[in-house]
């Protein structure tokens, strides 16, 4: 059982499969608030995919957009429009598992994402990243400013990008199975690193390891980007037990090197309802999304089951009763 109470503020999916004319499964969503509204941006899976029956891939014709939704209250969502495409021309083949974050270095809103190239060109899955542009109560994509950020020809994946007291630019990402953290002194040094940092990087990985999965388990990844407390940061990241089985889990990060000072033991959030439990993949809780409401409570945004979005809150002053 989890060992705080994550309080589910809907029974149902806040949004579900078939959401949106076009698109089947719509999960794994981040969140951020502005201009008093929230708004969503959800991964919608395009219609016609279907599971393989033979070797390979869990499904074929199985490609990714961003789906942007807004909501006064955190519950009823509508849906905004397609902010993101993937193009068999473009540089984005299929964009998955959005994340949205406020960096305070440069006063810009990211998206991050996986980046999934083609299956024909072989290459592994990548962190893409796109300046968001606030606009009208919405938010646009700023077209030009996409990039592939990490280590060139590297399985990564699960980036969530954060400033650090005391200047510099934290991104936390994922070459499995652990979570790693790479530092910059900049977003100008993330987007454009220096000659050969990837590779030092990769070199030394063992010493970027921030999080390894616990006894058992096969893998972990970031979750939300971190909420600031007075205690230090709140990291909502996912674990995949040895059965597969994905929960969500939580730390609390030094704010100054992005470092854990205190890692919880066991899940706060675990699949439970039908619609967690039951899906394209079965048994995933998959946090996302995480705001800070002026209560002292976090709002979270998590996928379900590869197929739905839910959403939930839990008090900040039991977690950080938990961590410390």
């Amino acid at each position: 059982m989890p060992i705080v109470n994550v309080q589910r503020l809907s029974s149902d999916p806040v949004l579900g499969p078939g959401s949106v004319p076009g698109y089947g499964a719509i999960f794994n969503a981040g969140v951020t608030f502005h201009e008093g509204r929230f708004h969503l941006f959800a991964r919608g899976v395009r219609s016609g995919y279907r599971r393989n029956q033979g070797a390979g891939a869990r499904f074929l014709d199985y490609r990714s957009d961003v789906l942007l939704f807004s909501s006064g209250n955190g519950v009823d969502y509508t849906f905004s429009r397609v902010l993101a495409e993937g193009s068999d021309e473009g540089a984005v083949w299929s964009y998955e598992d959005p994340r949205v974050q406020w960096v305070d270095a440069d006063g810009s809103c990211y998206m991050t994402y996986t980046d999934l190239p083609a299956p024909h060109t072989g290459e592994p899955w990548r962190i893409g990243l796109h300046r968001l542009v606030p606009r009208n109560g919405t938010f646009e994509l700023n077209r030009t400013s996409g990039r592939v950020v990490g280590p060139p020809g590297t399985p990564d994946k699960d980036a969530v990008i954060f400033d650090l007291t005391g200047g510099g630019v934290a991104m936390i990402h994922r070459v499995a199975p652990d979570i790693q953290i790479a530092v910059f002194e900049s977003m100008e040094d993330l987007i454009d690193p220096p000659a050969g940092y990837w590779e030092e990087h990769l070199e030394t990985l063992e010493d970027h390891v921030i999080i390894r999965p616990s006894d058992g388990a096969l893998g972990v990844g970031a979750g939300a980007p971190p909420i600031a407390t007075p205690a230090g940061l709140l990291f909502f990241y996912h674990e995949r037990d040895a059965s597969g089985v994905y929960t969500a889990r939580v730390a609390l990060l030094d704010p100054g090197s992005g470092h854990p000072t205190g890692v919880a033991p066991l899940p706060i959030l675990v699949p439970e309802l039908s619609w967690e439990r039951h899906g394209d993949v079965d048994d995933v809780v998959f946090v996302q999304g995480a705001h800070r409401l002026e209560d002292g409570r976090i709002y979270l945004t998590y996928g379900a089951a590869d197929r739905a979005v839910g959403v939930g809150v839990v008090d900040e002053g039991e977690l950080l009763d938990l961590l410390a």
